[in-house]
């Protein structure tokens, strides 16, 4: 697959502009990431119902009641798993979220009983899909990059979530680089233009290319060793690729090339973090298990 110079530069363009963004939400403070990644969190709720509605008619006829609390109390479980010291008018994000999560969880199945008199359990259940697929990540993301605020040590509070992202993006990265100058063996008929060189090639470059990052900050301001970052890197690299084909398969099922347009080159919300959403529950275990 030849490099096309045209959409590797439209690609690379918006990519920097995303880098702008996604580091100042990442680095900046708490606030700034729970900014972002709520802004990312609806983003991709919107696009994932309008997949399930082309997967599944039936999903269309969801009340609007069902529509927005099931988004909302995605949100408020990135609340509830917000570090306990971050407040808002005095309350603990924690508790408000807890409620909030219930509270809308409840109103959910209430507009299911409004609108058919009964629960559908289709509806409800494609919903619980998104809960697990777009919100609980998010909500795991949130929690690592809380976890360690107010540590004495700087940045160690947005170490993890960095691993984690900055393992995908050389993956990806280096996936599509590799894959063009040298790929010649597709990888799966779901997506014809991945190919097991360009995927392999990103896998071992971000393992690489994250231990160095971890070797060279030194354990000073960093609490994960290099041999962590390494791990960290293999298992988002592998992991988000089936992130990736899981999204290619969902919107081959709809029908659609992307799953939005929010980036020039790049698609939807879905199609920009379809890889950190299924690779962030496996980093998680790793690394919850690391710093437990």
């Amino acid at each position: 697959m030849a490099l096309n110079p045209t959409i590797f530069k439209t690609r690379s363009l918006t990519a920097a502009v995303f880098v702008v963004v996604m580091l100042a939400g990442l680095l900046w403070n708490p606030w700034s990431f729970l900014i972002l990644f709520s802004i990312i969190h609806f983003g991709c709720w919107v696009e994932y119902r309008k997949i399930m509605v082309l997967i599944d008619k039936e999903y269309s006829g969801a009340s609007a009641l069902h529509r927005y609390s099931v988004m909302i109390a995605g949100w408020c479980f990135m609340l509830y798993l917000v570090n306990g010291n971050l407040h808002l008018a005095g309350i603990a994000l924690r508790t408000i979220g807890w409620w909030g999560c219930f509270g809308f969880l409840c109103l959910l199945v209430a507009g299911e009983i409004i609108q058919y008199r009964t629960a559908s359990i289709k509806n409800i259940g494609r919903s619980a899909l998104g809960l697990l697929y777009i919100s609980l990540p998010l909500a795991l993301l949130t929690w690592l990059r809380t976890k360690f605020y107010g540590s004495p040590l700087p940045f160690t509070d947005r170490i993890p979530v960095l691993m984690i992202i900055g393992s995908i993006w050389i993956n990806d990265t280096m996936a599509y680089i590799v894959g063009s100058l040298i790929g010649r063996t597709p990888l799966s008929a779901i997506s014809p233009k991945k190919t097991w060189e360009g995927t392999i090639g990103g896998i071992l470059l971000a393992i690489g290319v994250m231990g160095g990052i971890g070797a060279w900050i030194g354990p000073d301001a960093n609490p994960f060793s290099a041999g962590h970052w390494m791990a960290v890197a293999a298992i988002c690299a592998v992991t988000g690729t089936l992130g990736d084909l899981l999204e290619s398969k969902m919107k081959r099922m709809a029908g659609i090339k992307d799953s939005g347009s929010i980036m020039p080159g790049h698609g939807g919300f879905l199609d920009r973090f379809d890889s950190l959403l299924v690779a962030t529950p496996f980093a998680w275990c790793y690394l919850a298990w690391v710093i437990g």
